[in-house]
């Protein structure tokens, strides 16, 4: 009898991509960051045959709280940036040690997160803000929450309240972060990188304008865009402002919604001082280079569009600590003064090797869609309502 031929190996089944399904993303109106990360997440979940719903995670909270915070929130960083520091290490900053916990405020939103889980019909839900990560992993630990809760964590160093032994999964920007929420929480936790919406990474339409724009008030000299956030939020940009455009720069200063610092910083010679700007993926792909000062969306849209970041008098708290984390990471540089601000600009806005390579790391970064990565959360067998006993809160 003849042996049979052994037959050719088997191929492995391609894994296909998870269902098109449905995001509950909880996000704060905390400047525009975490709102811009959600509609960056509904707008990939939608492109996907799918859906999303954002809900404010300070308007479930009642009594008027939410607001009060953001107020509180908003007013401390831009004059007691003091206070924020101090709130910070209390409250925030990672480390060992008893602190006091975000989870018996998040509780008071408790039923109301219940309620809009099951009217929306969501297959997973998505906090981008670290209130609505203690929510969820509050709700989760105590089986009230039957979704699968898969946090993204949009800051470089993800402090204490964003973490949450209940939470089923956390996505983070680095390796480094992911390692630091597992080892806090005992959560599975990855790395996907920044959310960026992909115009960053393309071709601008509005480049043309924003040369004009340039060549009009810089005469030849480089344009540099200086991040305040939507709230205006930065210390002596004047002094920052002024010192590039005594030493052949073109500071363009992004004001946000802050009229009146860009009607003083318009009084800078040789400033080119912005309000609102709706094509920041022209200005970022125009400039050649951004002076950050809180690691915050800003920076990873600048990272996405090639441009190089340099940290800069960065914001108390999470800002100083993400401007740190990007530099270590080799994504950015940090100037501790004056020098080495104008130093790190002369090596980085030229093209040349120090150019390239610093643009090349920081669109390393951007590694996997997050969408994929909840949703296969919410329609792997192994999530669900069963998974309510990882932590309690």
């Amino acid at each position: 009898m003849r042996p049979s031929s052994p037959s050719p190996p088997r191929r492995p089944a391609p894994v296909p991509p998870p269902p098109a399904g449905r995001l509950l993303v909880l996000s704060a109106a905390m400047g525009a960051g975490h709102d811009t990360v959600a509609a960056e997440l509904v707008r990939r979940a939608r492109a996907r045959g799918g859906d999303a719903v954002v809900v404010d995670v300070l308007t479930l909270l009642p009594y008027g709280l939410g607001a009060g915070l953001r107020h509180f929130y908003r007013g401390s960083v831009r004059h007691f940036p003091w206070a924020y520091a101090a709130l910070y290490r209390l409250f925030l900053r990672p480390g060992p040690g008893r602190r006091p916990s975000g989870t018996p405020l998040a509780r008071l939103a408790g039923d109301r997160l219940s309620e809009l889980a099951e009217r929306t019909a969501a297959d997973v839900v998505v906090p981008v803000f670290h209130l609505g990560a203690q929510l969820t992993g509050h709700l989760r630990a105590r089986g009230r929450l039957s979704l699968p809760s898969a946090v993204l964590v949009i800051d470089f160093v993800p402090h204490r309240q964003w973490l949450h032994p209940g939470n089923d999964h956390y996505l983070c920007l680095t390796d480094a972060s992911a390692r630091a929420a597992h080892r806090s929480t005992g959560v599975p936790a990855r790395a996907c990188g920044p959310v960026v919406d992909p115009a960053f990474r393309a071709e601008a339409p509005g480049a043309d304008g924003w040369r004009r724009l340039f060549a009009r008030h810089g005469r030849g000299r480089t344009p540099v865009v200086l991040a305040s956030g939507a709230w205006g939020v930065a210390s002596h940009l004047d002094t920052t402002a002024r010192l590039l455009a005594q030493n052949g720069f073109l500071p363009v200063v992004l004001c946000g919604a802050d009229e009146r610092l860009r009607r003083r910083l318009s009084g800078v010679p040789g400033t080119l001082a912005l309000g609102w700007v709706t094509d920041m993926p022209g200005l970022l792909r125009t400039a050649r280079a951004l002076v950050d000062n809180a690691a915050g969306q800003t920076a990873v849209q600048a990272l996405a569009a090639g441009l190089p970041v340099v940290g800069h008098r960065p914001i108390p708290g999470h800002g100083t600590d993400g401007v740190r984390a990007m530099a270590a990471l080799g994504v950015s540089e940090a100037a501790a003064d004056d020098a080495d601000l104008l130093a790190a600009l002369r090596r980085l806005t030229p093209d040349g090797p120090a150019r390239r390579a610093r643009t090349a790391a920081g669109q390393a970064l951007f590694r996997v869609d997050p969408v994929d990565l909840a949703l296969g959360l919410a329609f792997d067998p192994a999530s669900g309502p069963a998974r309510t006993a990882r932590g309690r809160g």
